[in-house]
């Protein structure tokens, strides 16, 4: 039976304003460390300012990324703290959830099991905006071996039309679950294949066919606003919970300069592969 609002259990709600990539991902990571400490379940969403092409954990920057092309389009680069494959951050709305690995609304023990459970949270939004989105298959079947994130879908990643609309990677630490994700407003699969070396198959229109983003299949402009109103209350009925406006505690703020000092704007760490 659903919980009432007034029994539903209470997760923070965060909805900060544009930042650098650094920034985000310190802010991110600075939520997963305090976990354990504040056992504040969160939900965040969140803008990039100037965009950003963020790199999976393990990717490799010389071999993955066209340096002197991002330099030319003013775009940044940071490594994220999850793993994956790139992602041009732009006009787009990116989520982070971290809770507990053994959060029930999560869906299990392992990566797989929580990527669907938090996919159909996601999906729950998705549908108040008057979409129909689907769960790719799982086992994914992936073939091909570029460095964008968005070419093929993983599994129980979201897609409209079989094309990828949703991007989302995860990280676990010390019973801590961090999962992020990119949804996108608009796409610039040019300037995408610009900046990151792709393999010949991606060439042309291919990356385009691969992916969609939401001013292709809304009849109104989708803005920031709109679409995370929407997936605040896809979460709230899919998982009878209750997200309630907060702020960053002093703890986390520290924390998270503290990892844009030493970490996320330190060009040994986004070189670090």
């Amino acid at each position: 039976m659903p919980q009432t609002p007034t029994t539903a259990r209470r997760w923070r709600l965060l909805i900060t304003p544009p930042m650098s990539g650094a920034w985000n991902m310190a802010i991110d990571q600075a939520l997963a460390d305090l976990y354990p400490a504040q056992r504040q379940a969160t939900l965040r969403f969140y803008r990039w300012d100037p965009p950003c092409l963020s790199l999976g954990l393990a990717q490799r920057l010389e071999r993955d990324v066209d340096l002197a092309a991002c330099a030319a389009r003013g775009i940044t680069i940071v490594r994220r703290p999850t793993g994956g494959r790139a992602i041009l951050h732009d006009r787009e709305v990116t989520y982070a959830l971290v809770t507990a690995v053994d959060d029930p609304l999560v869906g299990g023990a392992t990566i797989v099991q929580s990527y669907l459970a938090i996919s159909r949270a996601i999906i729950a939004g998705l549908r108040r905006l008057g979409l129909t989105p689907e769960l790719a298959p799982r086992p994914a079947t992936r073939h091909s071996k570029s460095a964008a994130c968005f070419d093929q879908p993983g599994e129980y990643e979201i897609t409209v039309g079989g094309r990828k609309l949703v991007g989302s990677a995860q990280a676990r630490q010390r019973g801590v679950l961090l999962q992020h994700g990119s949804i996108l407003l608009q796409a610039d699969s040019t300037t995408l294949a610009a900046v990151l070396r792709l393999p010949p198959a991606l060439a042309g229109g291919a990356l385009r066919a691969q992916l969609v983003a939401l001013n292709e299949l809304l009849e109104q402009p989708p803005t920031f606003q709109s679409v995370v109103e929407a997936l605040v209350q896809g979460f709230e009925a899919h998982w009878s919970i209750r997200l309630e406006p907060g702020t960053l505690t002093a703890a986390e703020q520290a924390r998270a300069a503290e990892l844009v000092r030493t970490k996320y704007d330190h060009p040994a760490w986004t070189a670090r592969r």
